[in-house]
């Protein structure tokens, strides 16, 4: 074969995709829009939607309705309000937090479409003078989750803690598992600052996730932001609300 054509006809059939995915791709998208309108979501819910495209995210983290799902730290459970209608019917949705902050979740486990999710307590405290979590026993106690999502929290783990989270995640997935870390954008190789301390670079964090065994399959610049800069806080009025973050998406090996 001609050797100038060998790279045409490789990049050609990484372009062919079956109109099934594609099927599949726009069900999914619809459903999101659909649990997007739904009267459990609050307007300070809303207002985060065109930021955060959970239309657009979960169709490119791979995300089925059948999928067994751990969400770490849910935080006041934006993403939960989403994901548990997805799931009630044909999978699971997990929650990983601490059972004090799980409990604060209560009046949401109350509303029928969120009341599948199962609470999944962890060993788990906040460091006030780190701004870190302080991890005990780090375990998900169990083996075959389908997905794991570790969304804007990757930067408050310490070094140590890191790798013990990567570690646990491998454990917690099933072979062919993912492991979805979507985080806010710092400069390769900058500096770490108590501004940049909720920012991650995304080269260190790649390295960090494939030495717990786990393969990147693939990145997205949906949340690429021209604006920021990269060089303050997160919380800055300049860029809170519409930071440059990274998504990547790791499979633990079959």
């Amino acid at each position: 074969m001609n050797k100038f054509l060998l790279p045409v006809l490789v990049s050609l059939a990484t372009l062919v995709i079956p109109s099934t995915v594609y099927a599949a791709s726009d069900s999914l998208r619809e459903k999101v829009l659909e649990v997007m309108s739904m009267d459990h979501r609050t307007e300070a819910d809303t207002k985060r939607d065109s930021n955060r495209a959970p239309q657009v995210a979960l169709d490119f983290f791979g995300l089925k309705q059948d999928m067994k799902v751990i969400e770490f730290a849910p935080g006041n459970g934006w993403y939960t309000k989403i994901l548990a209608p997805l799931l009630k019917d044909k999978g699971e949705l997990h929650l990983a937090y601490k059972q004090e902050w799980l409990d604060d979740l209560d009046e949401l486990f109350k509303i029928d479409a969120l009341g599948k999710a199962k609470q999944l307590p962890m060993e788990l405290g906040w460091n006030d003078e780190e701004y870190r979590y302080v991890f005990g026993k780090l375990d998900f106690g169990m083996t075959d989750a389908d997905m794991l999502l570790n969304i804007r929290e990757y930067h408050n783990f310490n070094t140590e803690d890191k790798a013990r989270f990567n570690t646990a995640a491998y454990k917690a997935l099933k072979p062919g598992g993912s492991y979805v870390i979507v985080d806010h954008s710092r400069r390769h190789m900058a500096p770490e600052t108590w501004e940049l301390r909720r920012r991650e670079d995304a080269v260190k964090v790649i390295l960090e996730v494939q030495s717990a065994g786990f393969e990147l399959i693939k990145s997205s610049d949906m949340f690429y932001r021209p604006d920021d800069e990269l060089i303050h806080e997160v919380g800055r009025k300049s860029v809170t609300g519409n930071t440059d973050r990274f998504a990547l998406v790791f499979r633990k090996p079959e």
